[in-house]
Formats: C-alpha cells, structure tokens, sequence
C-alpha cells in the first residue's frame, strides 16, 4: 500500500461513509495499532483478561461506529484508536 496517498483516500472514503474504508485502514495500520495495544497492556496488571489482538480487534469494533467525527489525518486516526484502546482497558 501507497502509505500517504492511500491513507488520504481511505480517510477521505471513511468521511464519506464508506464501511469498508475503516477495515482497509485498521489492516493498513495493525502493527503500529499491535504496537500501541502492546505498550497500554504492559502497564496493565499481569493477569489481565485482554490480549493484544482482543484490544486491537475491540478498538476496531468501535472504530467502526464512529460516524461523527471528521477524518484529517493518519495521526487523528491513531489518537482515536489510542483513546478507545484506553477506554476499554478502563472498562
């Protein structure tokens, strides 16, 4: 994947309403969203119930539902999947 130019068009698709943008950015953007969901659980206590991939599957499942907020940049993206990640760890 074309990293600059295709994350602008699939966040441009995503303010559109386009579904299928949300999956083609998370699959873009896994590892470093793997990486984040790593560095949040290592600050969790050790017998914690969530596992990297749970918490990375878990932010993607809301991703999915926001439909209100406008879409500027891959580092706005990021920021929103870092927020949820540590909303459900909360939760």
């Amino acid at each position: 994947m074309d990293a600059p130019t295709d994350l602008a068009t699939l966040l441009e698709e995503l303010d559109v309403g386009k579904d299928k943008a949300v999956a083609d950015l998370v699959v873009s953007l896994y590892s470093e969203l793997r990486r984040m969901a790593s560095r949040y659980l290592q600050r969790e206590r050790g017998n914690h119930t969530l596992q990297t991939t749970a918490l990375v599957h878990e932010a993607y499942l809301r991703l999915a539902d926001q439909r209100e907020v406008h879409w500027k940049n891959r580092e706005q993206f990021l920021g929103v999947a870092a927020q949820l990640m540590r909303r459900i760890l909360v939760d």
